[in-house]
């Protein structure tokens, strides 16, 4: 289980490496602060919400499907496919801040912050599968 975990981590990682490259290098961060909210770039301000919201949403919805009759390495596939989709919805709606409406850039920072605090737990992990200690031992 360590193993899988370690995957699971270093999948994140290079998940948010990515992101955070793309934004140091195409970012204009001089202007981070300057953003301006008008009619026409309205829906741009909804994206880190609905990507928040829709993230969450797949992801429970996801590990409702796991039985407790299921294995332990069964439970953390679908745990594992469940954290990737929500990891690359978070980062979906910061590559669209990033190229439609980089005036939006915070937003698109805060959305990353987000994402780097959804690094992966193992004792989450047991929690969230409803894993016994002596299971994860054998």
């Amino acid at each position: 289980m360590k193993q899988k975990v370690k995957t699971l981590k270093f999948i994140h990682l290079a998940l948010v490496a990515g992101v955070t490259l793309a934004y140091f290098i195409l970012g204009d961060f001089e202007n981070i602060f300057s953003m301006v909210i008008d009619d026409a770039s309205l829906l741009f301000a909804f994206i880190p919400a609905i990507a928040y919201v829709f993230s969450n949403f797949m992801f429970k919805n996801m590990l409702k499907n796991v039985q407790k009759s299921t294995t332990n390495e069964e439970k953390f596939a679908v745990y594992q496919t469940a954290s990737m989709v929500r990891w690359a919805t978070i980062e979906g709606a910061c590559f669209i801040i990033l190229f439609l409406k980089p005036d939006f850039l915070l937003l698109g920072v805060i959305l990353l912050i987000y994402m780097i605090l959804l690094a992966p737990k193992e004792h989450q992990i047991v929690r969230t599968l409803d894993i016994k200690d002596s299971e994860l031992r054998s």
